[in-house]
C-alpha cells in the first residue's frame, strides 16, 4: 500500500475510534450558491425544478432553461459543447455547483454528464477506459469555494423520470437538516473480490462509534445487509445489490456500490443507481461506462465521512471523494446536509 492510501487510513482510523470530527472551518455551498437546470422540453424536469427552488428557496435568477431532445441516454461532444456553453454563459461568479434536473442525457460518449459538466469532456479518457483517467483537483480538499478555488463548478444529476420519486428525494435532503439521528454506516465485504477488494482497504475496523456524530460502525463479511432500521452509509461491492427495498434509509443517507455500469440508467443491467434512489438514499454514485476496478474511480470512503461528518453538504462530500470521476455519475440532492448543525 502506497504512502497515500496509509495516510487515508491514518486519517479516517482517528475518527472511527471516537477521535474529534472538526467542523468544517467556513461556509460552504449555499442555496444561493447552486444552479439549477432543467430541460423545457421535458415536463417532468420543469415540474421537479420548480418544487426544487421553492423546497430550497433557491433565487429564482439561478433556474437555467435548456432544451434537450428527450430519450437521450447519451450526447456527444459537439452537442454537449453547446450545452455546457449555453449553461456556463449564465453564470455568476457567486455559483459554486450546478443540480441537473433530468434523467437523461446522464452520459458524454464514454464520460458521465456530472464529470463532463464539471471538469470539461475529456475525449482521452474514451480510447482506453481502464486507463486511470485525469485528477479531479478537488479531491480531498478543505477549500469550499470550487469555482474560485479550483474554477470548479460542482454538478449533480437529479433525476426526474418519476416526479413522486424526485420530489421524495428534495424532501429528504431538505429533511436531513433538522435532526441528527442515531444511525450506522455499513462497510460490506462480499465475495465478489473484483468489486469489493479495492475499497476494502479504507474501511474502517468494525463495531466503532463516533460519538459525537451518533454514528455506529459496522464492517462486515456479507453479501447484503437486510432488514436495517438505521442506514446512514452503506458501500459494497456487486453487480446488483439485494435487499435494497427491506432497508429503511435516513434522510441524508449515502449509498453505492463498486461495479461497471451502475450509472447506467437506461435498461440498466446492474443495479442503477436509480434503484438506490427508489430505495431512500439521498445521494448515489455509478459509472456510465466500463472504468475497471481502479478505487480511484469510486467514492474512497475515508475521504467521504470525514468531509460530509464534518457538515459539508452532500455535493461537496461526495465530490472530494473520487479522485478520478471522468465516467462516474453525481446523483442526489446536492445540498444535503445531516451534520452542518451538529
Amino acid at each position: 500500500m502506497n504512502r497515500f492510501c496509509v495516510l487515508l487510513l491514518l486519517l479516517f482510523a482517528s475518527t472511527a475510534f471516537g477521535g474529534e470530527i472538526q467542523p468544517a472551518q467556513t461556509a460552504g455551498i449555499k442555496p444561493e450558491n447552486l444552479a439549477v437546470v432543467v430541460n423545457t422540453l421535458d415536463a417532468n424536469s420543469v415540474e421537479v425544478g420548480a418544487y426544487y427552488m421553492a423546497a430550497r428557496n433557491i433565487p429564482p435568477e439561478n433556474l437555467i432553461k435548456v432544451e434537450i431532445k428527450p430519450g437521450q441516454a447519451t450526447i456527444y461532444d459537439k452537442e454537449f459543447a453547446v450545452l455546457r456553453e449555453k449553461i456556463y454563459a449564465n453564470l455568476n461568479p457567486n455559483i459554486q455547483a450546478i443540480a441537473l434536473l433530468w434523467t437523461m442525457p446522464y452520459a458524454v460518449s464514454c464520460n458521465s454528464i456530472t464529470a463532463a459538466m464539471t471538469m470539461g469532456y475529456d475525449p482521452k479518457q474514451c480510447e482506453n477506459g481502464c486507463a486511470l483517467g485525469r485528477k479531479n483537483p478537488y479531491f480531498n480538499s478543505l477549500n469550499r469555494t470550487p469555482n474560485q478555488d479550483f474554477g470548479m463548478r460542482l454538478s449533480m444529476l437529479l433525476p426526474t423520470d418519476d416526479v413522486a420519486l424526485a420530489k421524495a428525494l428534495i424532501d429528504r435532503g431538505v429533511l436531513s437538516g433538522f435532526k441528527l439521528n442515531e444511525a450506522t454506516a455499513y462497510f460490506v465485504k462480499t465475495k465478489d473480490g473484483a468489486r469489493s477488494k479495492p475499497r476494502e482497504r479504507f474501511y474502517p475496523q468494525d463495531l466503532t462509534k463516533i460519538e459525537q456524530k451518533k454514528l455506529f460502525i459496522r464492517t462486515i463479511s456479507a453479501e447484503s445487509i437486510q432488514h436495517k432500521k438505521d442506514v446512514m452509509f452503506y458501500f459494497t461491492g456487486l453487480a446488483k445489490v439485494p435487499n435494497l427495498d427491506s432497508l429503511t434509509f435516513m434522510p441524508g443517507a449515502i449509498g453505492d456500490h463498486l461495479t461497471s455500469a451502475g450509472g447506467i440508467l437506461q435498461k440498466p443491467f446492474q443495479t442503477s443507481g436509480l434503484e438506490w434512489l427508489r430505495a431512500g438514499v439521498t445521494g448515489t454514485y455509478g459509472s456510465v461506462s466500463e472504468p475497471c476496478n481502479h478505487w480511484q474511480k469510486f467514492p474512497n470512503p475515508s475521504v467521504l465521512l470525514p468531509h460530509y461528518l464534518s457538515g459539508e453538504t452532500l455535493i461537496e462530500a461526495y465530490w472530494k471523494s473520487v479522485y478520478s470521476p471522468t465516467q462516474g455519475l453525481f446523483m442526489g440532492e446536492p445540498l444535503a446536509a445531516p451534520y452542518q448543525n451538529h
